[in-house]
Parts: C-alpha cells; sequence; structure tokens
C-alpha cells in the first residue's frame, strides 16, 4: 500500500488494522478487484471508520418501495461531478450503470442532469440533492411538494437530502486529507 495517498498515515498492510475493518477491505477488494482509496484513509481511525461505513450503509441499504438504489446512486453521481471528485463519479457511475442498466445515465448526470434525458422525477430529485449540498438550502414545503408530486414518499426526501449532503462533506474532507503533489513532484 501506497502511504502517499494522504496526509495522514495509512496502514502499510491490510494485517495492522482491526480484524472488523480488515475482513470490510478484504470483502469489497474481492467484490470490487481493488481497495478504494478512501477505505485506507479512513483506516487511520478506526472508529470513524465504523462510523462513516455504517451511516453511508443505513442511507444507501435502507429498503423503500419509492427510492431505488440506481437513484441513490444517481445523487452520488452528481453532486459529486459538481464537487468535482472523479474518483467518487467513477466509482459510483459503474453502481449507476449496473442497478439502472444504462450504460449512458451515469455519464449523463455527471456531465450536467438538467439536460440529460431523464424523468422529471430523476430531474427534479438531482435539482433537489443540489439545492442540499452545492447551495446548503433546506426542505421548504415548496420542496416536499415538488418531490411528493413525482413519487416520493416522505422518507424518501429525508433520504435524498441526507445522501447529499453526507456525500458533499465525504468529497470535502476527502481533499482535505489527500496529498496533493507538489511542484516538485510533477
Amino acid at each position: 500500500m501506497s502511504a502517499s495517498l494522504s496526509r495522514f498515515n495509512v496502514p502499510e498492510t491490510l494485517d495492522e488494522l482491526p480484524e472488523d475493518i480488515r475482513s470490510t477491505i478484504l470483502a469489497v477488494q474481492e467484490k470490487a478487484g481493488f481497495v478504494p482509496n478512501v477505505f485506507l484513509m479512513l483506516a487511520h481511525r478506526p472508529a470513524e471508520f465504523r462510523a462513516f461505513f455504517a451511516y453511508h450503509d443505513a442511507l444507501m441499504e435502507r429498503e423503500s418501495e419509492t427510492l431505488t438504489k440506481a437513484e441513490k446512486e444517481m445523487i452520488v453521481v452528481a453532486t459529486s461531478a459538481r464537487n468535482r471528485c472523479l474518483y467518487c463519479v467513477v466509482a459510483h457511475g459503474a453502481l449507476v450503470r449496473i442497478y439502472s442498466k444504462d450504460p449512458l445515465l451515469a455519464d449523463q448526470v455527471a456531465i450536467n442532469h438538467r439536460v440529460a434525458p431523464i424523468s422529471e422525477r430523476h430531474r427534479v430529485m438531482l435539482d433537489f440533492a443540489m439545492h442540499c449540498a452545492i447551495e446548503v438550502g433546506e426542505m421548504t414545503d415548496e420542496w416536499l411538494t415538488r418531490l411528493l408530486d413525482v413519487g416520493f414518499s416522505q422518507e424518501d426526501c429525508w433520504d435524498i437530502g441526507a445522501i447529499s449532503a453526507f456525500l458533499a462533506c465525504r468529497t470535502g474532507w476527502l481533499r482535505s486529507r489527500a496529498r496533493r503533489p507538489t511542484k516538485s513532484s510533477t
């Protein structure tokens, strides 16, 4: 493993990590074929690793009759693209393609959801996600009505806002801890 991905110490090997964290990372590595850098960076503080992924899973794995996994990943792609986090656009874009069975959807959402050939439901969902993540806007009666009118439940409205806020914060957090190339290293 490369310690150069973060300004802070990351584990040299997975053997240095607590068993539960090592198991989580190995499971992801087996499924994805690689270890995402965010896992290694968060492993710097095991309690935060556990809390981060517990919240991630609570948001992204929550069952809903009206908000799909593809839609949740679309939120991540749109907000990550706007925050210029190529890493997240690529990783979550792959999930959008898998869940939606649409090979172009993730790219269209990442480029500009407002002109992408998506449904009104998805446009309203992503407009609200941007409102929360980028504009740091609040849930108003108008937003609630717009989201309910396109078929989301009130619980889904919570999830859309929570996913966008969580992922927007994660992007900023990752940037603040990442090692940036210096003029001498480029």
